[in-house]
């Protein structure tokens, strides 16, 4: 089952593509929730190099890594990755109102197709506010 989500970041793509990739940015961007963080991040960003999230509820009672191995990278087009047995894609469009991000990953069958999309989405929007709350500030 593939699932996809994606929005719209108002920035350049330059600005898009670092925020994505930065471990200091994905630190700020990548939770689902208010009550979730990502603790720390790391990124080799080429075929073969890995990547690494600790995402942890805020209030100390569960944590994990979500961690995989990058398989195709084309700068500021495409981002392919795998994490244990399933694929995502990462593609980035320029477009007349900014970059659109799309993601679209395997789903596991732990949680629903609605459970995924909703969180994946969840952390997508993060990531726009982000950018966009960082350019404001800049």
């Amino acid at each position: 089952m593939k699932i996809i989500v994606s929005t719209i970041v108002a920035a350049p793509m330059h600005e898009v593509w670092r925020s994505y990739t930065s471990p200091e940015d994905i630190k700020a961007w990548n939770a689902a929730s208010p009550d979730w963080h990502t603790t720390a991040a790391s990124v080799d960003l080429r075929p073969g190099g890995r990547f690494s999230s600790r995402m942890e509820a805020k209030d100390g009672s569960f944590g994990f890594d979500f961690e995989g191995q990058y398989t195709r990278v084309i700068p500021q087009r495409l981002i392919e990755y795998a994490f244990g047995d399933r694929t995502a894609v990462v593609e980035f469009a320029q477009g007349s109102q900014g970059v659109t991000v799309t993601v679209t990953f395997d789903g596991e069958p732990t949680h629903s197709e609605e459970q995924q999309r909703t969180g994946w989405q969840a952390i997508l929007d993060n990531f726009a506010r982000h950018v966009k709350g960082k350019l404001a500030s800049e």
